[in-house]
């Protein structure tokens, strides 16, 4: 397994563990308030640090290893510019989302849980469409 599809591995895994752990924290204190009274702040600070700390923490252990990091080639750079690709139309959505509930007034909870959904779905569909390039093939034009 190339060094870049286990990088995709390792983003995968950190974007879904820190989302879980984030909407399971905001969700599970809500004790039957409202979700716009949910204290979203801090466990959004912590989950988007815990996963950056995560992912420089695993890539570091990943280049320890025999094998090292390995040269990306030019199949590698165009698997990776590819899925990036696959994921920039859901950041293009959020900030459009962003904005029109801005605009509208929505409360401040909404602005931010949208932008970071849509910033963890990206990365999610990102890593998602780099892995199966690896895994399936990636023929290009």
């Amino acid at each position: 397994m190339p060094y870049q599809e286990k990088s995709a591995w390792i983003l995968l895994l950190a974007s879904l563990l820190s989302y879980g752990w984030y909407l399971s924290t905001v969700l599970g204190s809500l004790a039957g308030a409202p979700l716009e009274a949910a204290a979203y702040q801090a466990p959004m600070l912590w989950s988007i640090g815990g996963a950056l700390v995560a992912v420089i923490a695993l890539h570091i252990a990943l280049a320890l290893l025999p094998g090292g990091t390995g040269k990306m080639d030019q199949r590698d750079r165009d698997i990776y510019r590819l899925s990036e690709y696959t994921g920039q139309g859901l950041v293009a959505l959020g900030a459009t989302a962003a904005l029109a509930m801005a605009l509208a007034e929505w409360h401040p909870f909404w602005i931010a849980n949208v932008i970071y959904l849509c910033f963890m779905l990206a990365g999610i569909v990102s890593t998602i469409t780099r892995i199966a390039l690896y895994r399936f093939g990636f023929h290009p034009w």
